[in-house]
């Protein structure tokens, strides 16, 4: 099969053309974020605030794929936004008339702020917040008293307000809800698990993809919708069951996909793919299949004459369709909490309730992080206000808009936001050289904004590998065009603030990967360790829905992991683990992603099987089992010879599997 795009090191030409193909649901996010940030634009210039661009831009930051999150968050920010502009107004009457005093109290909140960014739900958005503050307390050295300063303040909180209110808008008028896009996700992986077993040499990749991402946020979606009311307990009961047979069919469809001996005649794959397409329109339609049964007719051969694997991956499928919504009956009560909503916990050693991170007050790389970017961003403060060329402040927005954890992500990201400057800056000095004279008032302005906003938000809805060029390109299309509340001409403030931005983006990388480099080798350490006891609690659950849902965030998990060791060859050599290192843990998650198949069909029909966990400690520890383990014996030849057929490709891949964990060097092991 070929490697997906998303866990290559480099992306070819045709990789990023794939990357920007369109995908259900792309387009519609894309004119939201268009719609929301043309109106950002609107308000702003009726109402003459400054930094129009940058009230566009945070649109990007709050919006989500639905409307009850998307809401949400807005609301949340507005209140934070609220709170700490209060608390800066305060905090003026002291260094309103002191530049040390005003410089300190912005780098002691960026630094504050910083850190619930890292270690805290704060996460999406602190960055900017924090960007926010440091404009408002910049602000006040350029006023000469404190009535002004006042007013500089409230249009820093402006610059949020007015965003958050425009996409409150949007998302209450064309925002999906939570119900309809849970319906759709699991309509297309659906569909797609039709594809595979018609086609599965041609669809195993998009199986792959769909387990990788297709189901994880379903959960989240279904919680929601309880919460806003657009589907009641019955519904999201049923539709928790339908996500959990989706699992359960899509692991059936990659098994095949992966497995000659498991594809199934055509006799027996035709009617089954037929009854998904249909499953897939009613889900599409706002319902959800109950009652499927799977044309059994005469036409079909015996099934007793099919190999015990495809007997297996048949059975899994007819099993998983009939009770496709119905939920177990010991199932029902305990759902809600059983669900697992994202891999991150898991993966990070986070917890899951409560505002801060388990680890906020232990793990240095939250203080380091703060430190970090306060230290960036006040570098270049500290740079545009000695050379007296503001025109360059740029670097010091960019510095908060582009810090991240880990020096592999610091300079993939680098790369990228690069080519995004430079493209949102040559769209932006193109339409003003041949679009911007053209037009003779601000509807103009706002349609070139609407296209300019749709073509980035169309890169940054897209893979993480792309995202980042899309959210640059957003931001220097922005700084070229939005210059005040009418069409602007003037070139040098595009050079200006281009160069801000370039300066910006190399500052960060340059401390980053110098001061405090903190390597991913360890968070793929523990991401691999999380990987594997979700596997192993998957087998121990005793109902087939907890199984499904364990499956669901384990594919999840192993999807981020594949991303984070392709981002590791971006690691300087003083920071990164090495080639070999990485290449290790590659295999080892191949080693998973090709047993994934055959352990959970194992988990479905030999729930608790020793000999099961007997491979899941071998994949932990790199080491085929040393003797054959106990097992519970079948109930008849038949499973038997299925679970020998199974275990035998599980096998395989272990004997294929590099032997012996690799672990990072000393002085890489700092998360």
């Amino acid at each position: 099969m070929a490697q997906p795009a998303a866990e290559r090191s480099r992306l070819g030409l045709a990789d990023i053309g794939a990357l920007l193909a369109p995908f259900p649901g792309r387009a519609a996010a894309t004119t939201r974020i268009a719609a929301a940030s043309t109106l950002t634009a609107l308000v702003a210039a009726i109402y003459g605030t400054p930094e129009a661009a940058i009230s566009a831009y945070v649109i990007f930051f709050i919006n989500r794929a639905d409307r009850t999150s998307s809401i949400v968050m807005s609301v949340g920010m507005l209140v934070l936004v609220s709170i700490i502009v209060g608390l800066v107004i305060v905090l003026a009457r002291f260094t309103l008339d002191s530049d040390l005093l005003r410089v300190a109290c912005m780098a002691v909140m960026s630094a504050g702020l910083l850190f619930l960014t890292s270690a805290s739900k704060l996460r999406p958005v602190g960055a900017i917040v924090a960007m926010i503050i440091g404009f408002g307390l910049d602000e006040l050295g350029l006023v000469p008293g404190g009535e002004v300063a006042t007013r500089a303040l409230l249009y820093a909180w402006l610059m949020v307000a007015i965003p958050i209110g425009a996409n409150v808008v949007v998302n209450l008028l064309i925002g999906p809800s939570p119900r309809r896009l849970a319906g759709a996700r699991l309509a297309h992986c659906v569909r797609v698990a039709a594809q595979g077993l018609r086609y599965p040499e041609a669809g195993g990749t998009a199986v792959a993809e769909a387990l990788r991402d297709g189901v994880q946020p379903v959960a989240g979606w279904l919680k929601l919708a309880k919460f806003e009311g657009s589907a009641n307990t019955a519904d999201v009961a049923a539709l928790r069951q339908a996500m959990a047979s989706t699992m359960a069919i899509l692991m059936a469809a990659d098994v095949i996909g992966r497995q000659d001996g498991a594809r199934l005649p055509a006799a027996f794959a035709d009617p089954i793919a037929d009854t998904l397409d249909e499953m897939a329109r009613m889900l599409d339609a706002g319902g959800y299949p109950v009652d499927i049964a799977v044309d059994t007719g005469v036409t079909q051969p015996d099934a007793t004459g099919l190999s015990p694997l495809q007997q297996s991956v048949l059975a899994e499928l007819r099993h998983a369709i009939a009770r496709y919504a119905e939920p177990e009956a010991a199932a029902v009560a305990p759902a809600e909490a059983a669900a697992p909503v994202s891999p991150e916990p898991q993966a990070t050693g986070k917890k899951p309730g409560g505002f801060l991170d388990a680890d906020a007050f232990t793990n240095r790389s939250h203080i380091h992080y703060a430190l970090k970017t306060t230290g960036a961003a006040m570098f270049c403060y500290l740079l545009y206000q000695q050379l007296n060329w503001p025109g360059i402040h740029t670097c010091f927005i960019t510095v908060y808009l582009v810090s991240l954890g880990t020096a592999a992500e610091s300079v993939e990201k680098l790369v990228l936001r690069l080519a995004g400057c430079l493209i949102g800056a040559a769209l932006g000095t193109a339409a003003i050289v041949y679009v911007v004279p053209m037009l003779d008032s601000v509807g103009g302005l706002l349609a070139l904004v609407f296209a300019g906003t749709w073509l980035s938000a169309w890169v940054a809805m897209g893979s993480p590998r792309i995202a980042y060029a899309g959210f640059q390109i957003a931001f220097a299309f922005y700084l070229c065009v939005i210059q005040g509340p009418s069409p602007g001409f003037d070139l040098t403030i595009v050079r200006d603030r281009v160069i801000g931005i370039l300066i910006g983006n190399l500052v960060v990388y340059l401390v980053f990967t110098r001061i405090w480099p903190v390597s991913i080798a360890g968070r793929i350490e523990s991401a691999l360790n999380a990987l594997v006891s979700q596997w192993q609690e998957l087998v121990a659950a005793g109902q087939s829905e907890q199984r499904r849902q364990h499956a669901a965030t384990a594919l999840g998990l192993q999807g981020a992991i594949a991303q984070d060791l392709a981002l590791a060859r971006y690691e300087p050599a003083r920071v990164g683990p090495g080639l070999v290192w990485i290449d290790q843990h590659r295999r080892r998650l191949g080693v998973l992603d090709a047993v994934a198949g055959p352990l959970f069909l194992l988990a479905e029909r030999f729930p608790g099987d020793p000999a099961v966990a007997a491979r899941l400690h071998a994949v932990r520890t790199a080491q085929p089992p040393a003797s054959p383990a106990p097992s519970v014996p079948p109930a008849t030849d038949a499973d038997t010879r299925t679970r020998d057929a199974l275990l035998a490709i599980v096998d395989k891949q272990l004997a294929d599997s590099p032997s012996g964990p690799a672990h990072p060097p000393a002085s890489h092991a700092q998360t």
